[in-house]
């Protein structure tokens, strides 16, 4: 089912976190591997100095633009004015590199269509200057998308703060369960009025400008997807944008799992070989992701937890500083759960790889997108531990809606204990009947996920027909 379709050059940039380049860069591949497309992928010029490798595809090429910090030193801490200065700089730089790449001799041609992903919302403005058209990718959960787009269009600036929200379908949404940052206690309240503008762009009713690429797909979040349609954006589902080549059983995995992008040195310890000499479905996985430091008292609670689980662990801790107090505090993780025979403690890892090995079991983590969508990508159930962002909502998500993991309960002071990390462990590894039922809806969740993206699913369908319908 191919559609014949002209030549395109599409942009696509992101914020240069990890979590925001590899959905990015998924996107950058699945576009090349439909035809007739070059892509080029951008990220600030300091970001671009921080990837450790370039994947490298035919039809793909990396470019830059500045954030106004490109020394990596910030004149400031206020977040508003970073946010201004990266607006104001960004716009002026992406324009200059979309007129370069339209004046350049080489084959690939001028840029035809810009994909900005997450907090570069004037992209959509510099995209319009330059008369081209413009998607939002949205890397986060639709379902907080569509929490957003619900609280700005009747609540904001209409106090006092919601008791609960609902989208038609979905349980209601407690305060704690939506995207932290609409919280008015949130640390990160400065992100508000960047929400607001992606949602007052896609909603101006400029055809060529309201366009969202949503990293889902249907059958995972139909409710969310149904209510941003009401609305006046057109809304798209292509994902999982993860690795696809993890489903080929013919495939050679590490050659599909090499397309991604590391900002962090991976173990030098062989976490595989490791893996390898455990009993099937037996590890505990435990990340936070690129973002997520969690506080020494919480590491201690969750090193008990684990302890007392019994049950083997492969860790994945970053060090911020080398020499600090937290250096110290990852040897002595190291060393009990060596004394424990019990673990391993790694610095950074292929999480694919990981997950889609088969002794590991669960997998407890921040419920970001990425990883929460690589897990059930991977049928591994899971123990939500949500921080910040999105995850509240995710962590209600994997729990309520799809039955494939439970939340951790925090106590009075904000810390989830050891017991309930043991308990959540017990729940999710178990032969209990709750277990058993998670498992089933992780084999289905999977199954699902494939489904959406191999040829002639309703992704990949999807993606096909909107690259056909750009003429």
């Amino acid at each position: 089912m191919d559609m014949k379709h002209h030549h395109h050059h599409f942009l696509l940039i992101s914020c240069p976190a990890q979590g925001h380049i590899n959905p990015t860069l998924q996107l950058a591949k699945r576009l090349i591997g439909i035809g007739g497309t070059h892509v080029t992928y951008a990220t600030t010029i300091r970001g671009l100095t921080k990837i450790k490798s370039f994947p490298s595809l035919e039809g793909l090429s990396y470019a830059s633009f500045s954030d106004g910090f490109d020394d990596g030193i910030k004149p400031t801490n206020d977040p508003n004015l970073f946010m201004s200065e990266f607006k104001l700089v960004g716009s002026k730089t992406l324009k200059a590199l979309i007129e370069k790449i339209s004046t350049s001799q080489d084959h690939s041609g001028p840029v035809t269509f810009l994909i900005y992903s997450v907090l570069l919302p004037w992209a959509a403005e510099v995209a319009s200057d330059c008369g081209i058209p413009s998607a939002f990718l949205c890397i986060q959960s639709t379902t907080s998308f569509a929490l957003c787009h619900h609280y700005f269009n009747h609540f904001h600036n209409c106090p006092p703060f919601p008791n609960s929200m609902t989208i038609e379908g979905l349980p209601p949404f407690a305060p704690t369960e939506l995207p932290s940052f609409l919280l008015p206690t949130s640390p990160h309240v400065s992100v508000i009025p960047t929400f607001q503008e992606h949602i007052q762009v896609l909603e101006q009713g400029k055809p060529n400008s309201s366009l969202v690429l949503l990293n889902t797909f249907d059958a995972l979040e139909g409710a969310a997807i149904k209510a941003l349609r009401s609305s006046s954006m057109n809304v798209i589902p292509i994902g999982p944008l993860v690795i696809t080549g993890f489903w080929e059983e013919n495939e050679n995995q590490s050659s599909d799992d090499g397309f991604r992008c590391d900002l962090f040195d991976k173990s030098e310890d062989d976490y595989l070989q490791w893996l390898d000499s455990k009993p099937d479905c037996s590890v505990v996985y435990v990340s936070f992701g690129s973002m997520v430091v969690l506080k020494r008292d919480q590491i201690e609670e969750m090193l008990n937890g684990l302890v007392e689980s019994g049950l083997p662990v492969l860790w994945v801790i970053r060090c911020a500083e080398k020499g600090g107090d937290q250096e110290a505090q990852i040897m002595k993780i190291k060393n009990r759960l060596k004394i424990k025979e019990q673990g391993l403690v790694v610095p950074w890892c292929s999480q694919m790889e990981v997950l889609g090995h088969k002794s590991v079991g669960c997998f407890v983590m921040h419920c970001g997108w990425n990883s929460t969508v690589e897990s059930l990508v991977a049928g591994v159930p899971m123990v939500g531990f949500a921080q910040f962002s999105d995850q509240n909502t995710n962590a209600k998500l994997v729990e309520e809606v799809w039955g494939v993991g439970v939340r951790a309960k925090e106590n009075e002071k904000g810390v989830i204990e050891g017991a309930e990390i043991k308990r959540c462990l017990e729940i999710v590894m178990g032969d209990g009947e709750r277990g058993e039922e998670i498992r089933r809806n992780c084999e289905k969740w999977k199954g699902l996920a494939k489904e959406a993206v191999k040829e002639g699913g309703s992704s990949d369908y999807n993606l096909r027909h909107f690259i056909g319908g750009l003429g």
